[in-house]
């Protein structure tokens, strides 16, 4: 007989909700400070990784930056902040129960992990902005053999995941507009990379995704 781990999970986690939270019929309530650790988890290592980074060599204008910082910082203020439940944007857009948020916590955890993996492999090379460094590398190992923007993923599987802790329709506009915001930066990394490494970049492209894995390569 086959060992369901996912329910024993579940279960295990019901039982904890119940010796800490007692009768609460509120289980977002509960799991939501833990993806709020998970997610300053992240911001730490991001500090921490920061610290090493190669010589700017460019950088896009500061009106460009905006146009992806504003829609971000909209998302993030519509998923975290409570004082967004007001009127159809408190509207739940499903039920209020543990294993639903135990699967936005799993969801959260995963995207944490994903986009610290991805962090870890572009090293000195990242920038928080669209910039290009001196001597920047085209990385193409690790999540980057298959999608080019593997960091954005992470997040948005970690937005995801938030946005079903929070189960309310403000925490879904947040998603989208978050994911409208990756997508307008990761289209101007596209275009510094391009002119930085020309055919090889264009080479990169046709065989990855976005986001996601390209399915026909």
């Amino acid at each position: 007989m086959s060992v369901n781990w996912t329910e024993i999970f579940i279960d295990t986690l019901k039982f904890l909700v119940g010796l800490f939270w007692g009768n609460s019929h509120v289980p977002s309530k509960f799991f939501f400070p833990i993806v709020g650790d998970l997610w300053m988890l992240l911001c730490l290592y991001w500090l921490i990784s920061a610290l090493k980074m190669k010589a700017l060599k460019s950088r896009e204008s500061f009106a460009r930056r905006l146009s992806y910082v504003f829609p971000v910082a909209i998302g993030v203020f519509l998923i975290f902040n409570p004082r967004t439940h007001y009127s159809w944007l408190g509207i739940r857009f499903a039920p209020d129960t543990t294993a639903l948020a135990v699967t936005g916590v799993v969801a959260t955890a995963a995207g944490v992990a994903f986009a610290m993996w991805a962090r870890y492999i572009l090293g000195e090379n990242w920038s928080g902005v669209v910039s290009i460094r001196q001597d920047h590398e085209l990385i193409r190992i690790g999540p980057y053999r298959t999608m080019r923007h593997p960091i954005y993923t992470g997040m948005l599987l970690a937005f995801l995941g938030t946005a079903l802790v929070v189960g309310e329709v403000r925490a879904l506009l947040g998603l989208l507009i978050v994911t409208l915001g990756f997508y307008r930066k990761a289209r101007q990394e596209e275009v510094f990379l391009s002119r930085e490494f020309g055919v090889g970049f264009e080479s990169h492209a046709k065989h990855t995704g976005m986001f996601l894995p390209k399915i026909f390569a």
